[in-house]
Formats: structure tokens, sequence, C-alpha cells
């Protein structure tokens, strides 16, 4: 085992600075443990900001100068004037971020360098013999707050009515450039790159079993692992899957629609054309082509920061809190938003975009090179969420597909939205990879 575990020795403190001069934004505290030459370092680590960064963020909020009304009587301006601004109220007075630092300090969190770069992650070993390891890895504009309602339920699984036998332990990873781990200097750190990060990862923590999972990002990211054939992997879940074919990829590129889809295919084709003619993309082409710039006023405005954000398709159903018995709430989406704030993270975060870029969309099958996996995969198709892949696509793109299924509800912050649904879809999932 690492010395994850070992007797705190020392104390030192971890800076993230957006006012470094100022000491607004120290952030954490890292806790020396005694390696006693065991390896790589694993320090575990906990949560807390100065009141002064609080305060900074909240008259921020205060000043903010806002637009006019958008001239629309929906969301396709953006993040609405009469919903937005409420939020944004609630944020700079009603919204106590020192719950998120508890929800955090609540779980074993950890640093650890690999490649040069501080890696961040939570770390829940379940009480039940024989648990399943799992790195599940979140996208943006998330971050490990996505995943928190899902350790419950996976490493506790008799107490959420299932099985003892379907256990997970649990390791939830902060993206290079996202929360609390370090911002890469320099280029390079694409999705194989990061893969290649987790499986060193999950070898200091002694797993040479374990399973994968990812959206958003975490899916390129969980199929590369795949594709490396990381040392111990046993397979992959992910949720946004790369099953677009090429017939499709060349039709939405604004080639002419093949013939021969099925029904529901070509809903799908329709659904992406249409998603693509509404601007609901503009985000992932600005990322991708300028994430410096959008950077400068996401790092300078809270209110630029949290519209930012917001933009993603994958709040397009959200009601911004008015619903409190709807994850995620309106506190759960500030505790995110807050996380880039106070870490300084918008422009780091949207540089994955960047590294991305020449490999092309997500979605697409031959982008993501889903042909060079051989490990089994598992997929679980969400209704909400901004690409619903057909079963037929996801067959001819993943040759070992082990499992798939489309549940009824749940959109594209799955683990968010419906953590007992996503946690039993995991369970179901890996089953017969135990």
């Amino acid at each position: 085992m690492s010395s994850a575990r070992s007797t705190p020795t020392r104390r030192s403190v971890l800076g993230f600075s957006a006012a470094a001069a100022a000491g607004l934004f120290s952030s954490g505290r890292i806790i020396a443990a005694d390696q006693a030459g065991e390896g790589p370092a694993i320090r575990p680590f906990s949560v807390h900001f100065q009141d002064e960064a609080i305060a900074d963020l909240r008259r921020r909020i205060t000043e903010t100068r806002w637009p006019d009304k958008e001239t629309v009587s929906d969301r396709s301006q953006g993040a609405q004037l009469a919903t937005f601004k409420p939020l944004m109220e609630y944020w700079g007075s009603g919204y106590d971020w020192r719950k998120a630092e508890a929800k955090l300090n609540s779980l074993p969190q950890f640093i650890t360098e690999i490649d040069g770069v501080d890696i961040h992650f939570i770390h829940v070993r379940s009480r039940h013999p024989n648990a399943l390891p799992v790195i599940v890895t979140h996208g943006w504009p998330g971050s490990v707050f996505e995943q928190l309602k899902i350790v419950g339920p996976l490493t506790d699984p008799t107490a959420h009515g299932a099985s003892a036998v379907d256990a997970f332990d649990v390791v939830l990873p902060s993206l290079p450039g996202y929360g609390f781990s370090g911002r890469p200097t320099s280029t390079g750190w694409d999705h194989d790159r990061i893969a290649r990060a987790w499986a060193e990862l999950m070898k200091r923590l002694g797993y040479n079993r374990y399973v994968a999972q990812g959206g958003d990002w975490g899916t390129p990211i969980s199929s590369a692992m795949a594709r490396q054939a990381a040392a111990g992997l046993l397979g992959i879940h992910i949720n946004l899957p790369a099953t677009v074919p090429p017939e499709v990829a060349a039709a939405l590129a604004g080639g002419t629609a093949p013939t021969g889809l099925s029904q529901k295919e070509r809903a799908v084709l329709d659904a992406l054309m249409a998603s693509g003619k509404n601007g609901n993309l503009a985000y992932f082409t600005m990322l991708t082509a300028r994430p410096q710039t959008v950077g400068y006023g996401a790092t300078d405005s809270p209110a630029g920061l949290a519209a930012w954000v917001l933009v993603h398709p994958g709040f397009a159903q959200w009601t911004y809190g008015n619903d409190s018995e709807r994850s995620p709430t309106k506190d759960d989406v500030l505790d995110n938003i807050t996380l880039y704030w106070l870490t300084n993270t918008a422009a780091s975060a949207g540089r994955l975009y960047w590294e991305n870029g020449a490999r092309g969309s997500v979605i697409v099958a031959a982008a993501q090179k889903t042909s060079e996996i051989g490990l089994p995969v598992a997929i679980t198709v969400f209704p909400e969420d901004v690409y619903r892949a057909p079963e037929t696509w996801a067959k001819r793109a993943y040759k070992n597909l082990i499992y798939f299924n489309e549940v009824e509800k749940g959109g594209h912050f799955a683990a968010w939205e419906q953590p007992e649904l996503f946690s039993a879809e995991l369970r179901a999932a890996f089953r017969s990879l135990r």
C-alpha cells in the first residue's frame, strides 16, 4: 500500500493565486506524509480558503455591471437576465462556501505529483470486502463536486438498496488545470497523457485490477486508458460515447445525409444538426480556438464566469434552483462555480479543449479511435444528454461492447442529476467484470 494513510508530520500551505500579491487565495493544506522510502508521495489534503477570498468574491459580485435584457424570450442568446441575476444575488449574499468545504473535507482527499503536475483526488474505500476499485473522471464545466453524490451509493451499496457484492472503492481525481490539481505550464496535457497519469495514480494506490468511468471529457480519457490497455484496467463505462460513424460525421460537417438510416438513427442525426444550427456548440468552438481569451473575463468577473459555465447545453434543463427537489440544486451549481473562481482555473481548465483541437469531435468514433479499444466497454445513454447514441452505432464503434442501456431520466451531468440511477448503472455495467 501507498503511504496515503501515514501519520501527518508537517503542514504547508498550497496557494492558488488570482491575486497572489494580496495573498487572498491561499486554499488548501497539504499534509506531508512520512514516506520511509516507499515511493512517490501521496499527501493528505484539506480545503480552507481565507475569509478575504470569500469577501473579495462577494464584493466583485456586488459590483457587477449588468448588460441589458436579451431580446428573445428563451435562452438562445445565453443566460437570461431574469433568472441569472437572482442567482448572482444569492451567490453574493446567501450562499455559504464553507458548507462546500465541509463536503470536500468530509471525504479523504490527497495530492500526488505525476509527470510534473500535482494531481488532487478523493479516495474512499468501501467497508465491504472485495470492493471493485473505480476511477471516475469529470469534465467541463464540472469538477469533483459532480460526483460527490455517488460516493455513498457506490461504496456502501447496502445502505442504498443494493448488494454488498456490488461495492466499489472510489477514486475521484481533479483533471490537470481544474480545481486543486496543478495547472500545467506547458502544452501536451491531452487525453492520452491524462490517461497515463490516471493509470499511474491507480498503481500508486496499490490497485492491480480496477475499472474506469467517464462522461464529458471523462469519456475520451477513460477511452484512452482502454486504448492504451492500462495495466490492471478491466473495462470502462462511459456516457456521451464516441459512436458517430464516418458517414454521419460527414453529414454533420456539411455533406449529404446518408441513406439507409433507421428512424431512430435519423432522429439522432437531425437532433445533432439542429443543435449545431442553434449554436449549442459555440462554447466548444471558442474554447478549442481561444481558451486564453475566454479566460480573461471568466477570471476577472464572477458574473462572467457563471454565465460562461451555464452556457453549456448540459444546463439547458436546469431550473436555477427553483425546484429544490431537483439535483443539481442552486448550491450544488454554485459550489462548482465557486471552486473555479477560488482556484483561478477558468483559463487552465478550458485549455483541454485546445489540446483536443486537432483530434476533432469527442462523439465521433474515428476521431477518438474507438476501433483500437479491445477492452470491455459499457455505455449508458441518458435521455436529456446533448447526444443520445443509438445502440446500432455503439456496436459499430466498440467491438467489445458488453453493456448498453438507455435509461428514462438524467442528462449530461448524470452523476449529479441522478446519483442513485447512475450508481445502479455502474453496478450493472461492471458486474460481469468482478
